[in-house]
């Protein structure tokens, strides 16, 4: 099925949608609504289920909401024409938790009005070779179709099976798709198909390594399958990437209860207690 007929790429999601697909609390999203990071809405589109991801895992970094706010408006003040940085930018965390865009081949801090050395290969290929931003290509457009169809399909139990035909069609073209291979894993893990659900998330994190989310949703497949010293050692990865990762630290406080470490627990409550009162 092409790009183009895949009608449900332009879906409306509630409110309840976008926090579970998300993880998401509902605290969160109003924290964001309230410093105006998110706009509130009944109805998301899509793409602003994309922004608000972005915004997620910005926050799962330690960059607070209010530095992610800064940057959006200063980015939009320096590169005339971006009205969606988060969207039409790559963007990072930097060392001082703030939000580095990648922009004309360079990597930019907006709120310092500075651009920054990036060491990694791909950066070393932007810099030296700037490359326009250009439209999606249908390749590009047809992943996102199909993930955002396996998206829409997710809600309903009856259609389940087609939204992991669905996410699988995104793998067929796009095999390092880390959030597909979330989704995957999530439908499997509530199917109680651990060991599908176990083999996706691991895909995730092979495709990207930074991702907290991956290591949080391994962790809770290797609590369930009996594993719990192999889940502590992954939720304690999930924190090093996130330390404010508060269902993190909640899930690690239950996994040391169980092997029966109550004052290492103990930390984890307390953390969790902090960040979500």
């Amino acid at each position: 099925m092409s790009a183009s007929v895949m009608t449900l790429c332009v879906a409306v999601y509630s409110r309840t949608d976008l926090l579970r697909i998300l993880h998401v609390t509902p605290r969160q999203l109003a924290n964001w609504e309230r410093i105006g990071l998110v706009t509130s809405a009944e109805g998301y589109s899509f793409s602003d289920l994309l922004e608000i991801k972005k915004v997620r895992d910005l926050c799962a970094m330690s960059v607070r909401p209010a530095v992610i706010r800064q940057s959006l408006d200063a980015m939009r003040k320096q590169a005339a024409g971006v009205e969606k940085p988060l969207l039409e930018a790559g963007a990072s965390s930097t060392a001082k938790h703030r939000v580095a865009f990648r922009h004309q081949g360079k990597l930019l801090e907006p709120i310092a009005g500075q651009f920054l050395m990036d060491f990694s290969e791909r950066e070393k290929v932007l810099t030296t070779t700037p490359v326009p931003r250009s439209e999606p290509t249908p390749r590009e457009n047809e992943v996102a179709a199909w993930f955002a169809r396996g998206i829409a399909l997710e809600e309903d139990p009856g259609t389940q099976a087609d939204a992991i035909a669905a996410y699988h069609q995104v793998l067929e073209i796009q095999p390092q798709h880390a959030a597909a291979h979330i989704n995957l894993g999530t439908l499997y893990y509530n199917r109680h198909e651990f060991g599908l659900a176990e083999k996706h998330y691991r895909h995730a994190i092979e495709a990207d390594t930074r991702y907290a989310l991956a290591y949080f949703d391994l962790g809770n497949v290797l609590d369930e399958t009996g594993r719990v010293q192999e889940a502590i050692q992954t939720y304690k990865t999930a924190l090093q990437l996130a330390p404010t990762y508060a269902d993190a630290h909640y899930n690690l406080a239950l996994a040391f209860e169980k092997i029966r470490e109550p004052r290492k627990a103990l930390k984890h409550w307390q953390s969790y207690v902090r960040l979500d009162t």
